[in-house]
């Protein structure tokens, strides 16, 4: 009996208006909502917004937006990838691919600073902004002189070295009758095995650590502030800038606030959601466990979401510390 009503009220229900169409779910998109996302640029410039952009004032944007990770002349720092230079070196086992050895399209870097960039702070870019840093990052490669103003009107005049170096995309002829076959479905495994959870490689954000966990600050007496030190800390400190915030104004960014580090628990800023790792950890940072965490973050303290390599040189951690202890 139960199952004739279920089939009566199915039945009823694929005849309503709604349940009619593929899924009977949303709506169309509206004309704004469809150019709110429509922001992506071609290899022929279509797409890019009226402005424009010279070299000098690219230069000025990215040393205060970019350097902190690609280097004061886009040579990269640490792990963060170059984006000039690398000539002759696809040819090479180890070929150090930037804009100006491997990239084809110029677009490809306005549509990728325009979208992603800074590292944190995305789509903060004005088109001029995005414009200069592109020119910058041309003069880097040596592609224009330091008087080049990049625009709308003349983009699609630049020619970029590896233009030709790439093989033209057949994969319909070559690849799709490959995959247009009848699948096979002969000897296929029995059952299916989960080998790894999400929370096992960190990407799966973790729980807000509890305020309660928060310890206060050491009773230990400080050191004495050496003002180079915190100097020199603060010229380091360009390399944490895309994903922390120090100050009067600081706010999470990436990464936490790190105001009072020294003698809070690790995990304990509000409003800021760490790993499981780092949450969970009972570590109060002292100057031992930040010197200990800013040579390897990922080995100290293995699941941390730090992408951060580490600095190697035990005097740029002394200044670091020195730096943040000057932020109480």
């Amino acid at each position: 009996m139960s199952k004739c009503l279920d089939a009566i009220l199915l039945s009823a229900l694929l005849a309503t208006p709604v349940l009619a169409d593929p899924l009977g779910l949303g709506r169309d998109a509206l004309p704004e909502e469809i150019a709110a996302w429509d922001v992506d640029v071609m290899p022929d410039g279509t797409g890019l917004p009226e402005g424009s952009g010279d070299v000098m004032t690219g230069e000025e944007v990215f040393l205060e937006k970019c350097a902190a990770c690609h280097g004061d002349f886009a040579e990269g720092l640490g792990n963060w990838p170059p984006l000039a230079g690398g000539e002759d070196t696809l040819d090479r086992k180890d070929p150090v691919k930037t804009v100006g050895s491997y990239w084809p399209h110029l677009s490809t870097v306005w549509d990728y600073v325009n979208r992603s960039m800074p590292f944190g702070q995305a789509q903060l870019l004005t088109p001029d902004e995005t414009y200069a840093i592109t020119a910058y990052i041309l003069y880097s490669n040596y592609l224009v002189e330091e008087d080049f103003v990049l625009s709308r009107e003349n983009f699609s005049e630049i020619a970029m070295p590896n233009a030709e170096g790439f093989i033209i995309d057949d994969r319909s002829d070559a690849e799709y009758p490959l995959f247009t076959v009848e699948a096979c479905m002969q000897d296929c495994k029995e059952s299916v095995e989960i080998t790894m959870h999400a929370s096992v490689i960190d990407v799966t954000p973790g729980e807000a650590a509890d305020e309660e966990e928060a310890s206060p600050a050491s009773n230990e007496e400080e050191p004495a502030v050496d003002p180079e030190l915190v100097a020199a800390g603060e010229k380091q400190f360009n390399k944490c800038k895309a994903c922390h915030m120090v100050g009067e104004d600081a706010q999470n960014r990436v990464g936490p606030v790190l105001n009072g580090i020294i003698g809070r628990a690790a995990g304990a800023v509000d409003d800021y959601t760490y790993s499981s790792a780092m949450a969970e950890a009972e570590i109060i940072w002292d100057d031992e466990e930040l010197r200990a965490f800013l040579g390897d973050p990922k080995g100290f303290l293995p699941g941390n979401k730090m992408s951060f390599p580490g600095l190697k040189a035990s005097e740029d951690i002394d200044a670091i510390i020195a730096y943040l202890r000057a932020h109480p």
